[in-house]
């Protein structure tokens, strides 16, 4: 698979760059001084589906654009560039590759409205500080012709304003086995769901979820009751890839706002760009981004062909990406200087951004333990 994208997908970035550059960082200053309760505007979510960006990984038949990660990728690339806040990512990538599992009443109540923009999806997995999937212990007890959900979610993004909820439960087994997790789609307006929004270092929302013996039927289960580890795999990976995509495009974005620094900050009389050792680290910091790139679209790639080591790439991704990045907003600080550290540069924001979607699917080590264990270390 050739390392770059195809005429098709240069056209869909050259349209999705400009349309979410056209505010910037503005975007998410605004919403953040005005103290938004979602954190996320509407209306833009809107724009996204009368562009057919929403659907993007929803097939023709059920109303989408019918395309792959890869293009996925390259809207979340120009999103983290523009640190434009949107539940893209957990909605039409996380959420639409598990709801394509779901039966037909659940797809055909929620994807209509995903692909018009009209609806969102919080993913509901982690329990406590890290993510650690394996350690899901919501409980989902057979209730009737249903189930009854009793436990609490933690770090679900968006999850305030979601519609509807991904829910990952043990139905079998104890917390640590892979063994016995059910998928549920479950709505947020679910009577005995307690949601408690708080804001994230980057000013976007995330939810804790308590269920109080939340009542779902069995059309809510997604996939196989007790079998819903390779179908919560599936998901989370497709997320993993959106957020290293995500994360190429912060890091990208915090280069480019330091180099421009560099060519304009001047000290003992020239510019500090001209100074060899910035550009050491200015080309450094370039090569790492461009790994990382690469490692993301052979990721996007692999998910896109089914490939049997596409979870090993995602974890290569997820990893890199967040090293790359993390470099690139902690050097575009430093090099920044003393002014790097007020909230008048935007490259502050993108520090924070970088926080957040590093722990979002898993961290860099959680990735690279991971990788080993698939490796068989």
């Amino acid at each position: 698979m050739p390392l770059y994208l195809t005429d098709d997908q240069i056209m869909l970035k050259d349209m999705v760059g400009p349309m979410l550059g056209e505010e910037g960082p503005r975007h998410l200053r605004r919403l953040r001084d005005g103290h938004d309760a979602a954190g996320w505007s509407r209306e833009l979510w809107a724009r996204f589906g009368e562009m057919g960006l929403a659907g993007v990984l929803v097939p023709e038949t059920a109303g989408g654009s019918g395309l792959g990660h890869v293009e996925a990728g390259i809207v979340l690339e120009a999103i983290g560039r523009n640190l434009t806040p949107s539940p893209f990512l957990a909605t039409a990538v996380a959420g639409v590759t598990v709801l394509a599992a779901a039966d037909d009443a659940v797809r055909g109540r929620w994807l209509p409205d995903v692909v018009t923009g009209s609806a969102t999806i919080g993913i509901a997995v982690d329990e406590g500080a890290k993510h650690r999937p394996a350690a899901i212990a919501l409980r989902a007890e057979r209730s009737g012709n249903g189930f009854r959900l009793t436990g609490s979610k933690t770090f679900v993004v968006q999850g305030g304003t979601a519609d509807l909820l991904i829910v990952a439960a043990r139905t079998a087994g104890a917390a640590g086995e892979e063994a016995g997790i059910t998928l549920f789609a479950v709505p947020r307006a679910s009577e005995g769901l307690d949601v408690e929004s708080v804001r994230l270092a980057d000013s976007g929302m995330a939810a804790r979820l308590a269920f109080d013996g939340v009542a779902v039927d069995a059309d809510a289960v997604i996939g196989e009751v007790d079998g819903g580890w390779g179908l919560l795999s599936r998901m989370l990976d497709a997320g993993r890839a959106g957020a290293a995509a995500e994360l190429v495009g912060v890091g990208g974005a915090a280069l480019d706002l330091t180099v421009d620094y560099l060519k304009t900050r001047r000290q003992f009389g020239r510019e500090i760009g001209t100074f060899q050792a910035l550009q050491f680290r200015a080309a450094h910091l370039y090569s790492e981004l461009e790994i990382a790139r690469a490692a993301t679209l052979k990721a996007q790639q692999m998910l896109d062909a089914e490939h049997a080591d596409a979870p090993k790439w995602v974890a290569v991704a997820k990893a890199k990406a967040g090293q790359a990045a993390t470099l690139a907003v902690q050097e575009g600080v430093q090099m920044h200087g003393g002014i790097g550290m007020t909230d008048e540069y935007d490259i502050g924001l993108y520090m924070k951004r970088d926080r957040v979607l590093q722990e979002w699917f898993g961290d860099a080590a959680f990735q690279a333990d991971r990788l080993a264990v698939m490796n068989g270390f």
